[in-house]
């Protein structure tokens, strides 16, 4: 089993969050703060400690490996540590703002130099239009010319718990949330594999378009799903699976937990409802295996 989706909330993760606030940046131990407010585990000060940790979680739940993104712009260093030290089981992942004007380099250093082999977009949080940056288009296109590279693109609803649990301001402009937006670029660049998180976050519907026009849209369900709730009709994530399935085929369904913080560490809970919902809907043990492993592994050219 591989776990497409989680995070690596390192040091300099909270370090970051915490020049965004006035009120702990201010304090003589703002770290001893955050893991009061959060009630969370902070991580060591070392991104290679941190990462052993995370590969000693992962052999506790039988997880072969899993993509940890580093889920601050600026926390390249961390992630590429954590990868060098441990490249069997951590596939490195990086939160990338493509409106910085050295963007474009940075993505190629993080492919090439830094073994990253995603870079997750967020458009709604960095305030731009996926149909509409050149600086996205480059970044997809340096990706097509790489082998095992992939772009991630957060779609529908996003929100942030350690900045709600921190009192930090969230200015997210949902207008750059639809999934329909990537539809052009995945058609431009087909060699580029796309990853819509959580089923496209309340934008199932827009999800499964995108994913219907183009084979190179992946989806990933990650998380409790909670957004279902936006849905026009009652339906559960039993369904989801179904409607998903149904248009996309099981070899585009991308197994993840969007696990993230100490001490809960990987969130097996999303795992176990997984397997049970795959299981009621009669999926084969080849296609889970798919679904939990192969379709990611066949994405990133993994070994």
């Amino acid at each position: 089993m591989i776990d497409a989706h989680s995070h690596f909330f390192s040091r300099k993760y909270f370090e970051v969050l915490i020049g965004q606030s006035g009120n702990l940046s201010r304090l003589e131990d703002p770290i001893s703060r955050v893991a009061e407010m959060t009630g969370w585990r902070m991580p060591p000060g070392d991104p290679v400690e941190f990462a052993g940790e995370w590969v000693e979680e992962l052999d506790r739940h039988r997880v072969s490996a899993a993509v940890m993104m580093a889920s601050v712009p600026p926390d390249e260093t961390s992630i590429a540590a954590a990868v060098k030290a441990c490249p069997e089981r951590i596939i490195g992942a990086l939160m990338f703002d493509p409106t910085k004007p050295d963007a474009e380099a940075r993505a190629r250093r993080a492919f090439d130099d830094l073994n990253i082999r995603v870079l997750c977009l967020f458009p709604a949080m960095h305030l731009y239009s996926v149909a509409e940056s050149e600086a996205v288009r480059a970044i997809a296109a340096l990706a097509a010319e790489r082998k095992g590279k992939a772009i991630f693109i957060h779609c529908g609803v996003l929100s942030i718990g350690a900045r709600k649990k921190l009192g930090l301001p969230s200015h997210f402009d949902m207008r750059f949330s639809n999934p329909l937006d990537i539809c052009r670029l995945a058609c431009e660049f087909p060699e580029t594999g796309f990853i819509i998180p959580h089923f496209g976050a309340g934008m199932f519907r827009e999800a499964l378009m995108l994913a219907d026009m183009c084979s190179n849209v992946y989806l990933d369900t990650s998380s409790s799903n909670a957004w279902i709730k936006y849905e026009a009709s009652p339906v559960d994530l039993t369904a989801i699976f179904r409607r998903a399935i149904d248009v996309a085929g099981h070899q585009r369904l991308i197994f993840g937990t969007d696990s993230s913080f100490f001490p809960r560490g990987w969130n097996s809970q999303v795992f176990d409802a997984q397997v049970k919902i795959l299981g009621d809907i009669g999926i084969s043990n080849d296609q889970a295996v798919d679904i939990f492993s192969g379709n990611l592994k066949r994405l990133l050219s993994l070994t």
